[in-house]
Formats: structure tokens, sequence, C-alpha cells
């Protein structure tokens, strides 16, 4: 094709229709830019068929670790909800043979840890090819919100019961505990120790207000990944 125009523009050069040759070269490049401007066209399109197809794969994947996660977290709101109501219970509980059993179920749902890990490797496959293969702006700035900020705290929300766990439980069931079974029930040899003024006292207190600030700050995270989930099934349809 290059040789058939060379061979024009050599033909009309020798027979000296200089008018026709410069329209001819013009018409040549107009037509080079056209097919350069197509080319760059269907480049374009196929590059946006790529970043439609990648943009629902990792969305469906970002769905079923928000799937997971959700699961996750409302198991550990309702463990964390159960030891603030246990310990609002024994708090203004009695020690009495009445009470005994039931204080030892309270401990149980008290006394004990949850971990929570997110699953983030959808959303790190996304980080690496770029935030701005999500097309909706909200989304972007919800999946940035969750992942970059609230699971953090939901993290540490759980970190810091465990923390309590084995810093303050810990040496009080050594020195008081008969049974333990976790997440069940802890029979103690004196109760009284939780239901008068006392360091074992103080640490319940302060396990009940860490737990309800767990609660508060887990629940903001499931807000937001109801929002990203909506938004996603909106977006993938």
């Amino acid at each position: 094709m290059i040789k058939f125009f060379r061979k024009i523009r050599q033909n009309l050069l020798s027979e000296g229709k200089t008018g026709k040759y410069l329209k001819y070269a013009v018409g040549e490049i107009i037509l080079v830019v056209i097919g350069i401007l197509i080319a760059l066209q269907l480049n374009n399109l196929n590059e946006n068929r790529k970043n439609n197809v990648f943009e629902k794969e990792i969305l469906t994947q970002i769905q079923e670790n928000l799937k997971n996660d959700k699961l996750a977290l409302e198991e550990i709101v309702t463990n964390f909800s159960k030891a603030v109501k246990s310990s609002e219970k024994i708090l203004n509980s009695e020690v009495s043979q009445k009470t005994e059993d039931s204080i030892n179920i309270w401990l149980g749902a008290i006394i004990q840890f949850d971990r929570f890990q997110p699953l983030t490797n959808a959303y790190e496959v996304l980080k690496s090819n770029g935030l701005d293969k999500i097309s909706n702006k909200k989304l972007r700035f919800l999946l940035g919100r969750y992942y970059d900020d609230e699971a953090s705290h939901m993290i540490k929300s759980t970190n810091d019961i465990e923390i309590a766990f084995n810093d303050h439980w810990i040496p009080i069931l050594f020195e008081e505990m008969v049974e333990f079974e976790f997440k069940k029930s802890v029979v103690l040899e004196d109760y009284s120790i939780l239901l008068k003024p006392s360091k074992a006292q103080n640490i319940l207190k302060l396990n009940r207000d860490n737990l309800a600030s767990g609660i508060n700050r887990i629940k903001r995270g499931l807000a937001t990944i109801q929002e990203i989930q909506n938004l996603i099934v909106k977006e993938i349809k």
C-alpha cells in the first residue's frame, strides 16, 4: 500500500503536476490521521471493555469478601452485646445461691474475646491496578474508608478486648477460678470481688465500656459494608 502511494506521488512529480501532488499529499496525510484516530478509538474501546470486565470481576470478589466480613462482625457484635448486658447484670446483682449459677453464665459471656481480620485480597488487587478502575466515585470513597480506616479501628477494638482478657482477667482467674469453659461459663471461688468496690469490679466496668465502644465502631463499619454492597449490586448489573 505504501509503495502504491509512493508511486502515485512520483508520477505526479515527474509529470510536473505540482498542484495535484500537493493536494494528493494533503489528502494522504488526512487519510493517515484518520487511520490513526480510528486505531486510537478502537484501542480505547478495547481498553474500556477490559476495564469494565476487570471492574465487574473485582467488585464481585470484593462483594464476597465483604459478605464474610459482615458475618464475622455481626457475630462479634452479638458476643460483645451479651458481654455488656451480662456485665450490667453482675454489677446489679447480689451474691446468693439463687444467682450464682446465673453469674457463672454471665461471666462466661464476659471473660472471652473474638478476633477479626478482614479479607482484603480483592481490595489489594484493586489498589495495585489503581482505584480509578472503579468508575463510581462514591463507591471508590467508601471502599477506601472501609479498608483503610474503619477496618483498622474494628481490629483494634477486638484486640483491646483480647488484651484485657490476657492482662486483666487471666490474673484474676489464676487466683479465683474454680472452673472455666471458654465463652460458656466461669466459676469463681469468691464472687463478691465483682460485687463490691475492688480491682476486679473496676476491670469489669472498664471492660464493659470498651465493649460498648467496640460495638459502636463495628456497627459503623457494618453500615459502610451495607452501603458498599448496595452500590456494588448496582454496578455489576
